[in-house]
């Protein structure tokens, strides 16, 4: 044994070196008791979670897979899917995030999803779509034949559907301590290209419509300064000879809201 172990044995009495191993090991335990949860807050600054929400037919699932990079042809669910749907986006700097596709219809597994998403484990952000009377109509269980729909019905459904999501969002919001932001996509413009201007001011808070003024209901009940809101214009489709959106624009358009999320889940 050197001279240098003799000395600390001498100036150590058994119950310090006790002491210090246990302090030791405490540490050590400590360490790797606090590292799962470092790594799962490191995870979640890296893929924040996502909602996407909105009434059934308006392009949840195909927004969600364009800004995934995902085609028809990997194992995407029906139109209308009574499921939650997850994706993921990856980049090359291993950031990106998890979404969270929640039903549009008003079925128990849609109100469970919305529990999910917005209690049991908050998500860090929400995108609602929205078609302007434009969502994809589907028929009631148990028929058949093609679904009809008026854009007046449409354009009513989509503020039902809002009131019921904005009141989690607010749930949600008040119990948060930072703030959230909101996202709301205005999918389907190929169908109205030349009115997209005012569509999106439809949409706005602060813009007196229907549905601006709840959105001002919600900022108020979760607090303008706990939550952001941003409205852009996007289109999951495009690129056809008859399309009024070209592919160009189409993925310009998705390309924006990515780089909104982004910045807003502080990626840039």
């Amino acid at each position: 044994m050197s001279r240098t172990s003799t000395r600390f044995r001498t100036i150590m009495p058994s119950s310090g070196r006790a002491a210090l191993g246990a302090t030791i090991a405490g540490g050590v335990l400590s360490g790797l008791t606090a590292a799962p949860e470092r790594v799962g807050r490191l995870f979640r600054r890296r893929f924040p979670t996502v909602a996407v929400t909105g009434m059934t037919g308006v392009g949840k699932t195909e927004l969600a897979n364009r800004l995934t990079r995902r085609t028809s042809g990997d194992g995407v669910g029906e139109v209308g899917s009574a499921v939650m749907e997850r994706r993921t986006r990856r980049s090359r700097r291993l950031q990106g995030f998890r979404f969270l596709v929640v039903p549009g219809d008003n079925a128990a597994t849609r109100l469970s999803a919305l529990d999910e998403v917005f209690h049991d484990e908050p998500v860090d952000g929400i995108i609602h779509v929205v078609a302007n009377g434009y969502a994809t109509p589907r028929r009631v269980a148990g028929t058949s034949g093609q679904a009809t729909a008026s854009r007046e019905e449409q354009l009513a459904a989509e503020l039902e559907d809002w009131s019921i999501t904005a009141h989690r969002i607010a749930s949600m919001a008040v119990r948060r301590d930072r703030p959230i932001w909101l996202v709301i996509a205005v999918t389907k413009t190929d169908l109205y290209a030349d009115e997209l201007d005012d569509v999106v001011e439809y949409y706005s808070p602060g813009s007196g419509s229907p549905f601006g003024t709840k959105v001002d209901e919600l900022r108020a009940l979760a607090g303008g300064a706990k939550l952001s809101v941003d409205v852009l214009p996007v289109s999951s489709q495009g690129g056809d000879r008859t399309s009024a959106v070209s592919a160009k624009k189409a993925g310009a358009m998705v390309d924006a809201l990515a780089v909104r999320l982004a910045q807003l889940s502080g990626h840039v």
